[in-house]
């Protein structure tokens, strides 16, 4: 479809995150204007002009905020922290469409209840899964294989190395902390640090996560039915890394049930970008936009209303799209004795 002229507020539009979502939009679809937003907007105008079609523009969400400040906003991408839900209210309240990217599973209420109150007339997507969605797709693609599932355990690998890796580290503490689970059909809040899971790594070696309260657990818990679901985070030596190459951020997905062949196996799906985590979800957000807006393949929503990357997008377009981003998909089957 021919695009008409859109305009895309992104808060932390010059960060880590934010410049890879502004890079793919702008390599993809030259007329969507672009405005990078955040507390030093300077910092981002010499990107703004490398990308053409693009401005900075001051934000402060401790402070106040003006939607008008920011001229005709069709959709807003938030890539940065917005712990009072300013963003997402604004959106709600004037009808414009929003990707959120931050927030635990236990965070997402005040804009839920809020969307069932006042039915918003443009897509509100939450996307604080992990990438943006990116496990959540992978896991419902592969679930199609299965009758009957018992088991799902999702996990992520921080490298070091990578660029965001060292803040990744810094911020341990408070990605691992109390931490949503599905254990025997029951769920259960968890000392995340009591909880860990060894599991092994592509290569063959082993590596301990610990769960986090991510919203893929509870989509891929409702999707399944699967009465164990967890969301682990692990920090060690990526794909890229081990085969001295960038270091690159990887996803595993293992399903254990029953196949539709009638054989009971595990099946891992290992999703793996050599661009590292930023790119990852900058590509999982772009996607979520492209469906938004009816683009790359996919059937824009007829109305608004809350929705989550899973249930916006057509799975098989998205997967097809991350390859065609450089992103590698891998299956493997095993036994269940």
């Amino acid at each position: 479809m021919e695009l008409q002229k859109k305009r895309i507020l992104i808060a932390g539009g010059y960060g880590h995150v934010g410049s890879n979502i502004a890079r793919l939009i702008r390599k993809n679809y030259q007329s969507i204007e672009l405005v990078l937003a955040g507390r030093n907007p300077q910092n981002g105008e010499e990107f703004s002009k490398e990308l053409g079609n693009a401005e900075t523009a001051y934000l402060d969400l401790e402070k106040r905020f003006e939607l008008k400040a920011y001229g005709a906003v069709d959709l807003i991408i938030t890539a940065m922290e917005d712990y009072n839900n300013i963003l997402q209210e604004a959106a709600v309240a004037n009808g414009i469409a929003y990707i959120g990217i931050t927030g635990l599973a236990e965070e997402i209420s005040p804009i839920v209840f809020l969307s069932l109150q006042k039915t918003p007339s443009a897509p509100i997507v939450l996307a604080s899964h992990w990438q943006a969605g990116i496990v959540t797709l992978a896991a419902k693609q592969a679930a199609k294989k299965f009758s009957s599932i018992n088991r799902i355990e999702t996990a992520c690998l921080y490298d070091e190395l990578d660029p965001i890796g060292p803040m990744v580290v810094a911020q341990w503490d408070s990605f691992v902390g109390k931490a949503l689970l599905r254990q025997q059909g029951k769920w259960q809040v968890v000392e995340a640090k009591e909880e860990g899971r060894t599991f092994h790594l592509q290569e063959g070696t082993t590596i301990t996560g610990y769960p986090m309260s991510t919203l893929d657990v509870p989509s891929i818990a409702g999707i399944t039915d699967s009465p164990n679901v967890r969301f682990d985070l692990a920090i060690g030596k990526s794909i890229g890394t081990n085969n001295n190459l960038e270091a690159s951020h990887d996803l595993y997905i293992d399903i254990e049930g029953v196949l539709l062949s009638g054989k009971t196996s595990r099946l891992r799906t290992l999703v793996s970008d050599p661009k590292g985590q930023s790119h990852l979800t900058a590509t999982g957000v772009f996607i979520i936009m492209e469906g938004i807006f009816g683009l790359g393949g996919q059937t824009a929503p007829e109305k608004g209303g809350i929705f989550i990357p899973e249930t916006l997008l057509s799975i098989d377009t998205a997967i097809t799209r991350l390859q065609e981003f450089g992103i590698i998909i891998t299956e493997e089957e095993t036994p269940v004795n």
